[in-house]
């Protein structure tokens, strides 16, 4: 029997990062926390990505503006990416990167600005920019 929520994860994870893939994709690995990706279909792509209250634009730069304050750079620059696949412009992420450094400090923002710019050249590397 098919998990919808999941399927639906996919189709939306899918979307949001620019790929395909099929329903029946394991995203699991060896190792500790092998099954992470699994739970973030449901709980991050399907029950929260896939709502309708904002837009995944809007997503994007909430979750860039959370991930800052966090200090994960790792996501950030992810989230650069699917930023873009968005609709975010360039300026846009750069504001994100001014108005997080009033709130979550200075040194993250820096952190972010050097996750961020690699991101950037990474994507137009890949021509995607």
């Amino acid at each position: 029997m098919k998990d919808p929520l999941r399927a639906l994860g996919l189709r939306t994870m899918g979307s949001v990062v620019n790929t395909s893939l099929p329903e029946d994709a394991d995203l699991r690995d060896e190792g500790v926390g092998s099954e992470l990706v699994e739970i973030g279909l449901v709980s991050v792509w399907a029950e929260l990505w896939a709502r309708d209250g904002l837009a995944r634009r809007d997503r994007s730069l909430v979750t860039l503006g959370i991930l800052i304050a966090l200090g994960a750079e790792d996501e950030l620059g992810s989230h650069v990416r699917i930023g873009l696949n968005n609709g975010l412009a360039e300026d846009e992420i750069s504001e994100v990167l001014y108005h997080a450094a009033g709130y979550a400090g200075f040194p993250r923002a820096m952190a972010a600005r050097k996750a961020a710019r690699k991101a950037l050249d990474q994507a137009r590397e890949r021509g995607e920019r």
